[in-house]
């Protein structure tokens, strides 16, 4: 780790106005206080309709620390992010809302965690102020449905307030899709992760552009990115159906219509053809079949040994290599 680190914030905005002095106040304030780091701060406009871009260009002042991005239109939260984290420099990056539910205080903690040793550092929600009930109940099952269903972990109860190591962002900006996902690919990268919990706070200003059909899409898209379920549901549905009918025909004896065996018959079929598309989705995706923590010996060209173990015993990864790469080393 550098002896000055720097530390990147990444701040997606879209129609944030009203809230953008006070964002950019407390999280310069934040920033200034952090023990031996330089830091600096990407602002993303998201095709904000507001004077976002005006205001963001006005209270930065054309501060060095301070970089600003615009979209051409409204691509989405995810993809703002995406934008953001390819831009940052910093050792690690800070990814969070500009609308303060996300407390810029809360981020030398993150910083702590991961000078300790942690490549992912997620602030966990315990409470949710100012959010409606149906939106924190759907919150907390979606969260825990996701988790019962992927193939691989997920952070339950957080969202895209975290910090990142340069490793795991160097990742993120690699993945060849359209459509990202970075709350389930941080998951499925697998370095080491570590949580902070914190109570989020009620917006000061201006209104969530968070409509229901967008936290639906959301939804959607972690559900198809992190879970077999939806491809593998015809065939499960099938099977069920099939067994239920077998079960009625032995049992009771009764000869059963050759249009209920039709459609069990049919939804295994769809399932099968589900898991064929299942799997030229994950190839058109594009993510390296593995990520590589650390390597002993190091490659030639000067790269270490391998990671440098934290006070509490924790390692940091070094690289991360695609199959295709490592094979070449080899």
């Amino acid at each position: 780790m550098p002896s000055t680190p720097l530390i990147s914030v990444v701040v997606p905005c879209y129609d944030e106005e009203a809230v953008l002095e006070r964002t950019h106040r407390r999280l310069t304030a934040v920033l200034r206080r952090l023990p031996d780091c330089a830091h600096e701060v990407v602002y993303v406009d998201d095709g904000s309709r507001d004077g976002t871009w005006r205001t963001l260009a006005s209270v930065t002042g054309g501060d060095p620390a301070v970089r600003l991005l615009r979209l051409t239109r409204n691509f989405g939260h995810q993809q703002a992010i995406l934008a953001g984290l390819r831009a940052a420099a910093g050792d690690a990056v800070v990814t969070m809302d500009a609308d303060l539910q996300d407390p810029p205080e809360l981020i030398p903690e993150l910083v702590e965690r991961w000078r300790a040793g942690w490549s992912v550092v997620s602030a966990r929600r315990t409470s949710r102020a100012g959010e409606s009930r149906f939106k924190v109940v759907t919150a907390h099952v979606y969260y825990r449905l996701l988790a019962a269903l992927a193939d691989q972990p997920v952070a339950l109860d957080t969202g895209d307030f975290r910090l990142l190591d340069r490793s795991v962002v160097r990742l993120l900006a690699e993945l060849p899709e359209g459509e990202p996902y970075l709350r389930g690919s941080v998951c499925w990268a697998g370095f080491p992760e570590t949580s902070v919990a914190y109570e989020r706070l009620p917006r000061p200003a201006g209104r969530s552009k968070y409509s229901l059909r967008k936290m639906a899409d959301l939804s959607r898209r972690g559900l198809v990115s992190c879970s077999p379920a939806p491809a593998r549901a015809p065939a499960v549905i099938g099977l069920t159906w099939l067994g239920g009918a077998a079960m009625t025909v032995a049992v009771r004896r009764h000869r059963l219509p050759l249009a209920a065996w039709t459609f069990g018959c049919e939804a295994v079929l769809l399932g099968l053809l589900g898991e064929y598309l299942r799997l030229v989705h994950r190839e058109l995706r594009g993510r390296p079949p593995y990520v590589l923590l650390e390597r002993h010996p190091p490659q030639p060209g000067g790269q270490p040994a391998g990671p440098v173990p934290a006070p509490d015993g924790t390692v940091r990864p070094l690289a991360v290599a695609r199959g295709a790469q490592d094979r070449a080393a080899q």
